[in-house]
């Protein structure tokens, strides 16, 4: 009997010992893919499809990583930056990473969460007093913008916003209706607003009606940009100041910025519009308003930064919540936010977490991707995605706005999921 408990023990241990080590897990740099248990020759086929797509008009270029295990098994850069004088597309270059802030932002909520300082069940309105006895929208006139209401069968939660089931639409690239009624009433996506207070802002944005009653849809909205708001009336700080000493400093994360220093300004890499299958530089405002020293911090557009700084923040999430010996949150925190939060509704086959999509048997079963992977995007072609199962972390950007070309995300996938080693 000693024996066997004994034994117990040892497993014990030794099961909380592999569970701490696999919490402690750093991006390290490995000297082959086979370190990192990948097949370097598998892994030509990506060469050859990086080097391809550029050609394609898939990309001007790009930069992809793959980690397996806190090991890097692919690091690579191909096309260019600059079609027009053939510079490379830098590995460390700054992308604008749109909707990837929106993780960043679930995972600042979430650390006021653990801190006892908001709950998921609180009304949106407990902080933004607007947000109070809402109406849903019922008709809508496209000739003159006008529409009728009902009321709201109940107020929208923080949890809602994460969830994207609150009823909020996406102002410019949204709904017909969202469009026209958030155009009205001056709200924008959060990307380069100069002239605009985020809480005056999302505070125009209670008093409009929801796009459906609270809970029955997922619509992909302004969610996060309310939730950044409530960040900084909860924390005292504006989410710029949140983050970093947060999230970015605390992990090591040294390239990801609401605004880009001026000493870093040239890492910005240039953003291309495709047009009639065509990519066109771009160089108006839109190329430039990381730079331009913005203080509306939206919480699901504005930032920029490296791939490699972004794989930190999700080898953190893959770790449990802790990275290089610096816990953000607390392993069942990430169970939460990396869990089905939205019960019988659907985004795509999938389902949605505190931030993230989630897959789920159906949408596994047409991609390589294992059940549980969370993932998301940004609109300028930027891509991620973690599967737990795997032990991976990986990561596609291009700098595109309006990009066509979305096989090039599943041929991704697909070519680094074929070159894993048994």
């Amino acid at each position: 009997m000693k024996k066997l408990q004994l034994l117990a023990l040892l497993l014990f241990v030794g099961s909380s010992f592999h569970s701490f080590a696999q919490s402690a897990k750093t991006i390290t740099a490995v000297a082959t893919p086979e370190a990192a248990g990948f097949s370097s020759e598998r892994l030509k086929r990506l060469d050859a499809a990086m080097a391809s797509w550029p050609a394609q008009q898939a990309m001007n270029g790009g930069v992809a990583l793959i980690i397996h295990d806190g090991k890097i098994a692919y690091y690579k850069a191909a096309g260019y930056n600059n079609t027009e004088t053939k510079e490379p597309m830098p590995k460390d270059g700054i992308f604008r990473i749109a909707s990837q802030t929106k993780a960043i932002t679930a995972v600042a909520t979430m650390i006021l969460f653990e801190e006892g300082k908001l709950l998921l069940t609180d009304p949106v309105s407990k902080y933004i007093p607007s947000f109070k006895k809402q109406s849903v929208l019922a008709k809508f006139n496209p000739a003159d913008t006008t529409y009728t209401t009902v009321p709201a069968n109940r107020e929208i939660t923080i949890k809602d916003l994460l969830t994207h089931t609150s009823g909020l639409g996406y102002a410019q690239i949204g709904s017909k209706e969202a469009t026209a009624i958030y155009a009205k009433n001056k709200l924008t996506a959060g990307i380069g607003v100069m002239n605009d207070n985020l809480l005056s802002a999302m505070t125009r944005l209670g008093t409009l009606p929801l796009m459906h009653q609270p809970g029955l849809q997922f619509t992909y909205g302004l969610n996060m940009d309310v939730m950044g708001c409530i960040v900084e009336i909860v924390s005292g700080m504006s989410l710029d100041e949140f983050t970093r000493t947060r999230i970015f400093e605390p992990l090591g994360m040294k390239d990801t910025y609401f605004t880009i220093p001026k000493a870093k300004a040239a890492r910005l890499v240039n953003i291309y519009v495709e047009e009639n299958g065509m990519l066109r530089h771009e160089t108006s405002g839109l190329a430039y308003y990381p730079l331009a020293g913005s203080k509306y911090y939206s919480g699901g557009s504005s930032l920029s930064s490296t791939i490699l700084d972004y794989a930190i923040f999700l080898q953190m999430l893959l770790n449990g919540g802790e990275y290089n010996g610096t816990r953000i949150l607390g392993r069942n925190t990430v169970r939460m936010m990396t869990t089905n939060q939205i019960g019988d509704l659907t985004v795509r086959d999938n389902k949605f977490g505190l931030g993230f999509e989630i897959v789920t048997e159906r949408g596994s079963a047409k991609s390589p991707a294992n059940v549980g992977t969370f993932s998301w995007s940004g609109a300028f072609a930027t891509n991620y995605w973690v599967d737990p199962k795997e032990k991976l972390v990986m990561l596609l950007y291009r700098q595109i706005q309006n990009s066509t070309h979305g096989d090039v995300v599943e041929k991704f996938r697909a070519l680094t999921y074929q070159a894993l080693k048994d």
